[in-house]
């Protein structure tokens, strides 16, 4: 009992000069928090760390060999012995259409090949009028005909070499290059 004495006496001792009279224990507030990390501020976009320069301007910087590769014409295939332009072609030679009046500087090429099959002759003059049909359907399609020549190279520059339908079918085509660009 004593014991027990002791230790109410040293509880009393050590709780009662923390609470002030009439008051009851409340347990002591929680530390305060930190303040949050103010948000960082957002990065800076492109253009107020290099000004992006618009598409036109861009690729009127390129170099003509640099356009070229850039694959903004697409060619068009031809039918064995054929120069007319597929119905499955058109909407092909339309995109070409629309990044020549994008890109209004362009000069371009249009090739015409063929396969190996038939003379020399009978290709470049097949060539002539594959590259003529392409010329003429995207005039049609408002590309202005003074930014537009034609070239045949007949059997000359295949992609395939390959003697089978599947590698004759990909050389029969026509080609729009990046030739120039006009000086205005």
């Amino acid at each position: 009992m004593r014991q027990s004495a002791l230790i109410l006496v040293l509880v009393g001792a050590i709780g009662l000069p923390a609470c002030k009279h009439g008051e009851s224990m409340k347990p002591a507030p929680p530390p305060p928090v930190a303040p949050a990390t103010p948000p960082l501020a957002p990065p800076p976009t492109t253009s107020d760390v290099n000004p992006q320069v618009d598409d036109y301007a861009r690729i009127r910087a390129m170099a003509t060999d640099e356009i070229d590769r850039l694959g903004l014409t697409a060619d068009v295939h031809f039918d064995y012995d054929s120069a007319d332009i597929r119905d499955s072609d058109r909407p092909i030679l339309s995109k070409n259409a629309e990044a020549l009046k994008k890109y209004d500087f362009l000069k371009v090429a249009v090739e015409g090949h063929c396969d190996e099959r038939g003379s020399v002759e009978y290709n470049l003059a097949l060539g002539e009028r594959r590259a003529k049909a392409a010329f003429d359907y995207l005039v049609q399609l408002g590309v202005s005909a003074e930014r537009l020549k034609t070239v045949s190279y007949g059997k000359e520059v295949p992609l395939c070499q390959d003697a089978n339908e599947g590698c004759w079918a990909r050389n029969r085509r026509a080609r729009s290059t990046i030739s120039g660009k006009t000086t205005r």
